[in-house]
């Protein structure tokens, strides 16, 4: 059995990093940056809780997981073909210059 204090601390910067990034960046991609930050956060966490059983790793935690990863990839190449679009046709990323403009 592994001890699970690194494993929460270090899922506890990872949160902070990411919805820093969420709360004080502008830029598109740096905020998908900070979402997929906190994606692994919690896959993280999720994982480090699986390994909390004594004698035995849990396969379902790892297999949510790995199901976790594959869709969090999904959502970042969305996200990141909509970033390309928006770039495209207003020509900034910046979401504040986003938010100015009628839709």
């Amino acid at each position: 059995m592994m001890p699970l204090a690194p494993f929460v601390a270090t899922t506890v910067i990872m949160i902070i990093i990411g919805l820093g990034c969420l709360m004080f960046k502008r830029d598109m991609v740096r905020l998908l940056i900070g979402v997929e930050i906190l994606f692994n956060a919690a896959n993280l966490f999720f994982i480090a809780l699986a390994t909390q059983s004594p004698g035995m790793i849990d396969p379902f935690a790892h297999s949510v997981v790995m199901m976790a990863i594959v869709l969090d990839g999904t959502v970042i190449a969305v996200g990141l073909a909509m970033v390309l679009n928006v770039y495209k046709h207003y020509k900034t990323i910046d979401i504040r210059k986003l938010r100015r403009l009628k839709w």
